[in-house]
């Protein structure tokens, strides 16, 4: 198992790619699109573009474990996706189930914790079952948290910690003016990781499509022309040198280095 540090490994992708190891992001956020339209282009049923996607996570998680990222959060189902046809939903279900069993060795062996972002109603027991056993076997890992944005929509999770904080006052466990930002984040699914830096997303779409909303109000945006299934570490490399190469003010006149704030 993989017991290098996070700056042990920030250095050394800092060597390899000619940027300072303070600049590589702590937390990569990244909307997976193009799966079904990587296929159709192809003359091949949309099935085997979400295949091959599934095969680029695991491509891309390893190497964001090398290049020293904290935090990996993939968009892989929106709540909205539901609408799709049922036999393609049917069969993205039992692919995450599979999938969800398959990749426990490339956790392990990579010390990578697994955790879901999302609601759990109304996925399959299949998956269910599936998922939680990994995030119960990957728990104790201390590297990189691999976060699967599975039936997520983010104003969703802002609705569903709203209510949670009104119930904490309903029940006399905290006064409204209590509440802060802090204090909100906390109630989140996301609760108590550090905020995306940097949101790539493929497929060339400008839009953010309902994801992590309230978390990437300061994050570096990289849109790329490329379907999910052809990114390789090549590009991901390219991502980071561009995000090394960001001003981020956070509001003020004074640039920080891209991880601060």
């Amino acid at each position: 198992m993989d017991r290098r540090s996070f700056e042990e490994k920030r250095i050394e992708t800092g060597k390899r790619l000619g940027i300072d190891p303070d600049s590589i992001p702590r937390h990569i956020a990244v909307i997976m699109d193009g799966n079904g339209r990587w296929a159709t282009e192809r003359g091949l049923p949309r099935f085997y573009g979400h295949e091959q996607g599934g095969k680029v996570v695991e491509s891309m998680a390893l190497h964001c474990v090398a290049c020293g990222i904290e935090y990996l959060t993939l968009y892989s189902f929106s709540m909205q996706n539901w609408k799709r046809p049922k036999d393609e939903v049917d069969f993205l279900m039992y692919l995450y189930a599979s999938y969800l069993e398959n990749i426990r060795p490339l956790l392990m062996n990579n010390n990578v914790q697994l955790k879901h972002v999302g609601r759990r109603d109304p996925l399959p027991e299949t998956v269910l079952e599936a998922m939680d056993e990994t995030i119960r076997l990957t728990g104790t890992n201390t590297g990189m948290v691999l976060g699967l944005a599975l039936n997520y929509a983010s104003r969703t999770e802002i609705v569903d910690a709203a209510k949670a904080l009104a119930q904490e006052v309903k029940d006399g466990k905290m006064n409204p003016e209590d509440i802060d930002e802090q204090t909100f984040s906390n109630h989140l699914y996301t609760a108590g990781w550090h905020d995306p830096d940097l949101l790539v997303r493929t497929s060339g779409e400008m839009r953010i499509s309902n994801y992590l909303l309230w978390q990437i109000s300061y994050a570096e945006f990289i849109v790329t022309e490329l379907y999910w299934p052809d990114l390789k570490p090549e590009h991901v490399d390219e991502a980071l040198i561009q995000y090394a190469g960001r001003q981020r003010r956070f509001g003020d006149v004074k640039a920080q280095t891209p991880t601060q704030g």
